[in-house]
C-alpha cells in the first residue's frame, strides 16, 4: 500500500514536470506570435479590445468571429495578399504608398488590428477604426505604371480587395479551420464581412457564396501579371523579412497559402502547381502549423 502510494506520487510528479515545459513552450510561442501580429503592447491591446464595455456588432456565436479568431487566418491573409496583387491599380497603391518591404510587420499589425477591432470590438471602436481607414485611403491616390489613375477609396477597388479577402479567409478556414462553416453559416459569414466592406465604401459587396464567385469572375478581365505583382509574390513567398530560425515555419504558411490559390492566379504569379507534392506534403504541413499556432494561443482564446 505504501509502495503503491509512493509510486503514484512519483507518477504525478513526473506528469507535472512534463506539463511545465509544455506550458513554457506554449507561452513563449504565444508571445512571439502576438508580438509579430499585434505588436509589443499585445496584452494591453487585446485586453482593451475584448474587455471594453459596450454593444458589439456581432455576437459571440457569429460566424465572422469564429473565422477571424482562427489560426487559419494566417494562411488566408497571405493568400489574400497574393490574390489582391493581381489588380494593377490595387497593386500600384500598395507599391506607391505602403512600406511593405521595409515594414511588413507594421502593415500586418495594422491589418490585423482592423479585422480584430471590427470583428470583436464594440460598435463604437469598430466605427472609429473604419473612419480612420477611410481617412488614410483619402490620401492614397496616384497613377499606375500603365498610366491609369487610382484611388484607394474607389468603391470598385475596395470591392476587389474585399472579395479577395473574404474568398481567401473562407478558403483557408475550409481547409485548415478548427470547425469549418457549413450550411447557412457560410453565407452569414460573407454577409457579416460585407457589412464592414460596405461601411468602408466598397461596391459591389457580395452577400452569399455564389455572389462571391460571381464577383470574382467579373474582375478577371482586369487582372494582370505585372512586374509589381510578381515582385510582391517573390517577397511574400521567398524573401520574407525573418530570421533564419523563423523561416521554416513561415515557409509552411506560405506554401499552404499559395496552394489554395486558383490555378489562373498561380499561373499569373508564376507559382508552380505540384499537385502530388501539395497533397502529400503541403496540406499536412499547413494543418500542422495552424494546429501549432492554435495550440499556442488556446489558453486565452484571443487573437
Amino acid at each position: 500500500m505504501a509502495t503503491s502510494t509512493g509510486s503514484g506520487n512519483d507518477d504525478a510528479s513526473s506528469d507535472d514536470s512534463a506539463v511545465e515545459p509544455a506550458e513554457t513552450v506554449r507561452a513563449w510561442l504565444a508571445d512571439r506570435i502576438r508580438d509579430r501580429v499585434i505588436g509589443p503592447d499585445a496584452t494591453e491591446r487585446t485586453d482593451a479590445l475584448f474587455d471594453a464595455p459596450g454593444p458589439r456588432r456581432f455576437d459571440e456565436s457569429a460566424p465572422i468571429r469564429r473565422v477571424h479568431a482562427d489560426a487559419a487566418m494566417f494562411i488566408g491573409g497571405l493568400r489574400a495578399l497574393l490574390l489582391q496583387s493581381l489588380h494593377p491599380l490595387a497593386m500600384a497603391g500598395v507599391a506607391d504608398h505602403s512600406d511593405y518591404r521595409n515594414d511588413p510587420w507594421g502593415r500586418l499589425q495594422r491589418t490585423a488590428d482592423f479585422l480584430a477591432t471590427t470583428s470583436f470590438g464594440t460598435v463604437e471602436m469598430g466605427d472609429a477604426s473604419i473612419a480612420a481607414v477611410r481617412r488614410i485611403h483619402d490620401r492614397v491616390t496616384g497613377t499606375a505604371p500603365d498610366g491609369r489613375a487610382y484611388a484607394a477609396n474607389d468603391p470598385h477597388l475596395l470591392a476587389w480587395v474585399h472579395v479577395a479577402e473574404v474568398d481567401s479567409f473562407l478558403s483557408a478556414y475550409d481547409r485548415y479551420g478548427a470547425e469549418p462553416l457549413a450550411g447557412d453559416d457560410r453565407d452569414t459569414y460573407i454577409a457579416q464581412s460585407g457589412e464592414i466592406a460596405r461601411a468602408l465604401g466598397a461596391d459591389p459587396v457580395p452577400t452569399t457564396e455564389s455572389e462571391v464567385a460571381e464577383v470574382l469572375r467579373s474582375y478577371r478581365p482586369e487582372l494582370r501579371s505585372t512586374p509589381a505583382a510578381r515582385e510582391a509574390a517573390r517577397y511574400l513567398l521567398l524573401q520574407p523579412p525573418l530570421p533564419l530560425s523563423s523561416r521554416p515555419a513561415y515557409g509552411l504558411l506560405a506554401a499552404a497559402a499559395s496552394s489554395l490559390l486558383p490555378l489562373w492566379a498561380r499561373r499569373q504569379l508564376l507559382i508552380p502547381f505540384l499537385p502530388l507534392t501539395e497533397n502529400i506534403a503541403v496540406r499536412p504541413a499547413g494543418a500542422f502549423i495552424t494546429g501549432t499556432i492554435r495550440w499556442a494561443l488556446a489558453p486565452e482564446q484571443r487573437l
